[in-house]
Order: structure tokens, then sequence, then C-alpha cells
């Protein structure tokens, strides 16, 4: 156990920010209960969810484009009232947004394709992280009620394959009232059980080369760290919690332990050493 003093690296995320996520939030899940649950038709495939594909790349979705614009519209009204200064930029993307881009915008928020929506904001002018930040929020609710739907079927996880319904890196987990381990997404909300000594990268349970750093002055959380593949995930106790955040929101108030772990030479993605 290692313990990582504490240099103020709670303010990693401003205010600002944090109250905007909460707002995403909020809105993602009133948009949540505008899409038609019929339009979500999963196929839980043993055989592929087994090999890592997860259960939203095997379900049939059928997106309402309107409605993606729609909320990529809601995204934008709110950005502008926190920074006005982007109104000019984020004006511009609604225009480019035929029906076309935005399929291809969901397609590629789908597989998190990063080069694509950095290449689409060079071309088009716009800060880089805005294209990917407004396809991604939209998509979320999409994944969030397909992630509800086989939530019963989802008990595990393959280590290394990430979410077994949206794929997303693990990098979160907490420990329930029986002080259990459970895994949890904040893309797209789903949660599974785990063994408290396991690596969720690399399926590592020695226990001689999964460590745990602690933050001083932080009594909830630790991050949970493997020295065969260099994976860490973060690990918070919310028995103590009157009141259960959201895992999108316990994943944000807890980025200064993503810092740490990053600082100390760990990856929220593991990675099997060559041993040859």
């Amino acid at each position: 156990m290692k313990e990582v003093q504490q240099h103020m690296i709670k303010s990693v995320v401003s205010k600002e920010y944090q109250e905007l996520q909460k707002e995403i939030v909020l809105l993602q899940d009133k948009w949540k209960q505008q899409i038609n649950p019929e339009t979500i038709r999963p196929n839980l495939d043993k055989a592929a969810m087994e090999a890592g594909v997860p259960a939203a790349a095997l379900s049939a979705i059928d997106f309402e484009i309107s409605l993606y614009l729609q909320w990529i519209e809601e995204i934008n009204a709110m950005l502008v009232i926190n920074k006005p200064e982007l109104e000019p930029k984020l004006a511009s993307i609604i225009s480019l947004l035929t029906e076309e881009v935005a399929i291809r915008w969901i397609e590629e928020a789908f597989s998190s394709n990063h080069v694509y929506f950095v290449k689409f904001a060079e071309e088009n002018g716009l800060e880089e992280w805005i294209p990917q930040f407004l396809a991604e929020t939209a998509l979320r609710p999409y994944l969030q009620l397909t992630a509800e739907k086989v939530q019963d079927e989802i008990t595990q996880a393959i280590p290394g394959a990430g979410c077994p319904v949206c794929g997303e890196p693990v990098r979160l987990a907490s420990l329930n009232e029986d002080g259990r381990k459970v895994i949890h997404c904040p893309r797209c909300l789903a949660h599974w059980n785990a063994k408290r000594l396991e690596c969720a990268h690399c399926g590592n349970e020695d226990h001689k080369t999964i460590n745990f750093i602690t933050i001083e002055g932080d009594a909830v959380s630790q991050i949970q760290v493997c020295e065969e593949c260099n994976g860490y995930i973060k690990i918070i106790d919310t028995r103590q919690y009157i009141e259960k955040p959201s895992a999108a929101l316990l994943d944000l108030n807890s980025i200064h332990l993503d810092f740490v772990a990053q600082e100390n030479g760990y990856n929220a993605v593991g990675v099997k050493k060559d041993t040859h």
C-alpha cells in the first residue's frame, strides 16, 4: 500500500466544469426518456460476448437522427450560456450537420474514433475537443438505454475487453454495502461484479503484483494498480455516501485519482508486458 501526498490536486477540475457536467447528466437523463425503447433491440450472442464484443455492438439500434440533432442543439445552447465566447464556433456546427454527417458522427462516436473527430475539427476550423464532445454527449442516452435493457445479463466482464455493454476502458469501481467490488461504466452506466483482487485489464489475480495507492486525507478512495500490465482502476468506497452519485459524476469527481495514477506511470488501458 503506497500513500501519495495530496497537494491540492482535488481542484484539477474547475467548479464550472463540474457544474456543466452535472447539467449534462440531467439533460442526458431527460433525453433518454425521449427514446422509444422499441428502437433498441439487443441480441446477446454469448459467444461474441465471451470474445469481448460489447453488447451495444450486437444490438440493432434505430437512431432517430432528428432527435440526435436536436440534442446537439441543446448542448450547444448550454455551452454558450456557460461560455459565451464559444457561440460563433458552435453556430457553424449546426449548418455542418447534415443527416449524413450526423450518421457518421454516431458511428465514429460509437467506436470512439478520436482521429476522425480531430480531422473533422481541423477541416472545419473548430477547437479540437468540440466535435467529439458533442457527438459523444448526444450518443450516450442510446448507450445508457441499451445498458438498462441488458443489465440483468451483464454479470461479469472479460479482462481487457472494457465495458461489456459499450467497450469503454474500465477505470471505476465502487465498494457496495457488503464490501463487494462493483465496476461501473461512466459512459453507459452499466455495472458488474468483479473479484476484489483482480486486474480488470489483464486478469492478474496475484496479490504480490496488485497494489493499492491511497491518497492522504482521502478515506473513501484508492487506486488499484497492476504491476503486470501497468493498468489502474479507481475504487471508491460509496458505503459512506448518503446519496450515491451516478457513475458519470463519480468518475468526474475522482479525476484527481486519474492524475495520480498516470503520474505514477499507470494507464487506464493496461498493456501486457512482453516477457521475451
